[in-house]
């Protein structure tokens, strides 16, 4: 299987966030349609036996990847609130009892380690420039909407909507009342990009660029009869996250005198030179104090995922839960029947650290549903529990 970074160009509002296994529906109908139901059913098959045919991202600014879903501890020390904060909580209790710390009478004000807090939690975006680098310099590196969308961060919004009663020209009550719907307002050719895990020998890359221009011309999520959702594709190119990186480190970080030689750690045949300057390796540095190789321990996922029994270390790992309500879409969504079972997954950017050795995957997840669990209109329905993944290095 290769990954794919799709780029593509957002031409009006959207009625649903672009999410990965919202999108992952859409293209199977849209294969359906396209292809036939018959090739359908072959691109599925093997999907919840860790065999499947596609896994795709949400979207994300282009150039950019959600931040890990980690606690501040685990930031570096700088980071605001990270060590502070039982410190700030015990001086806020002061203030609210009317007392400074100082013992005078004190008025009680924000602070400015909670608006520098509330400031580190906007920024939810990572430059794919950090990524490679250590988890303290990704998160360090962190930037907010205004930033990551370059042409102007979305806003959400209610949109009103009405229907006429023909008989009386006006709105009315019940079905004729108005209402609203939240929809994301994005700025004029804003792109964005998807990460795309494909099986080529089930499905060439041709075929699938044609699948998802067929969603961008129609639309894409909630009220694309009505023009939500429309996009095109600009371009679609392999991609690989994490290149090797040199990173030195502080100075005199690898020069600690010691009376005898020692090595510590020494990974490959570089380190276990013998070393007459009586200085002490440290593990994966060169004698030159330069790290040759990105060694990754964790995933990070770039989609709602199901890891559930797949062997991750559940103290070491982060992550968010959100419940999936799903609903079919095309035909089946006119039914009498048009919801699917609830499904719990691992929201996107969540941190997993393996039980046992990280060995290097394009994705995580499993393919739920089949045999009527998730659906009594559809037996056959499946829902993407399949994540790509970024190998990152936790500090931890």
């Amino acid at each position: 299987m290769t990954t794919y970074r799709a780029t593509l160009k957002l031409h009006t509002a959207f009625g649903t966030p672009l999410a990965g296994d919202t999108l992952f529906g859409q293209l199977c109908w849209t294969a359906r349609e396209h292809l036939g139901e018959a090739e359908l059913e072959r691109l599925l098959k093997g999907y919840t036996s860790d065999n499947p045919w596609l896994v795709v991202s949400d979207g994300f600014p282009s150039g950019y990847l959600p931040k890990p879903n980690v606690p501040a501890s685990l930031v570096s020390a700088n980071f605001v609130g990270a060590n502070s904060f039982a410190h700030e909580k015990r001086a806020i209790a002061t203030v609210l009892a009317g007392i400074s710390p100082s013992g005078e009478s004190s008025q009680i004000a924000p602070t400015n380690q909670t608006q520098q807090r509330k400031a580190e939690k906007a920024k939810r975006w990572i430059p794919l420039s950090e990524i490679g680098k250590s988890l303290s310099e990704m998160l360090a590196a962190a930037v907010n909407d205004k930033e990551a969308f370059a042409n102007g961060k979305p806003v959400e919004a209610p949109q009103p909507h009405n229907t006429l009663n023909r008989l009386t020209g006006t709105t009315g009550e019940g079905e004729f009342a108005p209402y609203t719907q939240p929809q994301i307002f994005f700025a004029r050719d804003q792109r964005v990009d998807l990460y795309c895990v494909l099986d080529e020998t089930r499905i060439s890359l041709k075929t699938f660029k044609t699948l998802l221009e067929a969603i961008g011309s129609h639309g894409f999520g909630r009220d694309a009869s009505i023009g939500l959702g429309k996009f095109t594709v600009e371009t679609i190119c392999a991609n690989e996250f994490a290149p090797t990186k040199t990173v030195r480190p502080p100075v005199g970080a690898n020069s600690f005198a010691q009376e005898n030689t020692a090595i510590v750690g020494a990974t490959d045949s570089h380190n276990a030179i013998e070393n007459r300057s009586n200085t002490t390796i440290l593990p994966g540095l060169s004698p030159s104090g330069e790290s040759s190789q990105f060694e990754p321990t964790a995933y990070l996922t770039l989609a709602p995922c199901a890891p559930q029994g797949l062997g991750f270390d559940g103290d070491k790992s982060y992550w968010r839960v959100i419940t999936r309500f799903g609903r079919h879409g095309n035909l089946h969504g006119l039914s009498s029947k048009p919801f699917k079972n609830p499904v719990l997954l691992a929201a996107t950017a969540a941190v997993f650290v393996p039980q046992d050795a990280y060995t290097p995957s394009q994705f995580i997840g499993q393919g739920l549903g089949g045999d009527g669990q998730l659906s009594e209109i559809e037996p056959a329905t499946v829902q993407q529990g399949y994540a790509p993944v970024v190998g990152i290095r936790m500090e931890v």
